[in-house]
């Protein structure tokens, strides 16, 4: 079965940034105001870094989106398999 999970989902007044997990690899979804974006990574490191890149995205949002990305990994070190 194929499940797709919210590894990390961020919100602002910019845009929205979503890291998502399905079948070993991650989905980067990120929209803002006239554009969207839609890629897919061998990991999250792959993902995060590939966010540095898209010029549209706000600068913002940018460092939102990674700080809860930081704060989803360290939940799921101190909390392995919680979510």
């Amino acid at each position: 079965m194929n499940v797709t999970r919210h590894f990390s989902d961020t919100r602002t007044d910019q845009g929205r940034v979503r890291f998502l997990l399905a079948s070993g690899r991650v989905c980067l979804m990120a929209e803002g105001p006239g554009w969207t974006h839609r890629s897919a990574h061998d990991t999250l490191a792959d993902a995060a870094t590939f966010l540095a890149v898209l010029s549209q995205l706000d600068g913002g949002l940018y460092r939102q989106a990674l700080d809860d990305l930081e704060h989803q990994l360290a939940f799921e070190r101190d909390y392995p398999g919680a979510a």
